[in-house]
């Protein structure tokens, strides 16, 4: 179980976000005393840390420099600051991801599992059913023949693929889909699983996603 430490001074947040992280399956600790913040930082040993700017004495940016010096560990900045100078900033300081407030909690949860694979060095190729996938490609492959998914075709399948067996609904994957860069309407979903069936057919996993009416998907 992942440990996450979350970095918020406003006590509601900093408990909604412990709130949903546990009911998600992860360890959640919060930082309360932000006269030492490094050192209890630090001495925590996360996994990974969600982190607002707007704390006191040091500003989150410059904590995560000062972080930096000393860990690699991953942080996701949680903040109410929407200036792309201060995605910059936090990027150029080390963050590994910057969202927004206020979040959509499946998107939050969706980047947390992006970020902590990458940091197990798990993300870049898995498997499904015989396939690698290969996230950073964008390719499910056999071994002899590779398939290139877009971008939409990758969400919806890295979606079904962490929750494998269970039924996802239309509206998770449209969620899931609403933070990427192009509109996506109900039609659109289903022509994109219809592509990523016909994908996943060719490279031997013929219905591999089983339709539930009035349900969702399972991805068998």
């Amino acid at each position: 179980m992942s440990r996450i430490y979350i970095v918020e001074d406003d006590k509601a947040i900093r408990d909604e976000l412990a709130e949903l992280l546990r009911n998600s399956g992860y360890e959640a600790e919060c930082l309360t005393d932000f006269s030492n913040s490094k050192a209890e930082i630090l001495a925590a040993k996360p996994d990974l840390i969600l982190m607002d700017i707007n704390i006191p004495d040091l500003n989150g940016e410059q904590l995560l420099r000062e972080i930096r010096r000393e860990t690699d560990t991953p942080v996701i900045m949680v903040t109410s600051r929407t200036s792309e100078i201060d995605e910059v900033l936090s990027m150029s300081y080390g963050a590994d991801d910057y969202i927004t407030k206020p979040y959509n909690p499946t998107i939050l949860l969706l980047r947390i599992s992006a970020v902590l694979k990458r940091s197990s060095g798990t993300a870049s190729v898995q498997s499904y059913n015989g396939l690698k996938v290969n996230d950073a490609k964008g390719s499910l492959t056999d071994g002899s023949r590779e398939m290139t998914l877009t971008k939409n075709e990758m969400i919806i399948f890295r979606y079904m693929l962490d929750r494998q067996g269970a039924i996802v609904t239309r509206d998770e994957l449209m969620t899931a889909l609403w933070d990427n860069d192009e509109f996506v309407n109900d039609n659109a979903l289903t022509v994109n699983i219809s592509r990523l069936r016909s994908k996943l057919a060719d490279l031997g996993c013929d219905d591999a996603i089983e339709t539930r009416k009035k349900q969702g998907y399972i991805l068998k």
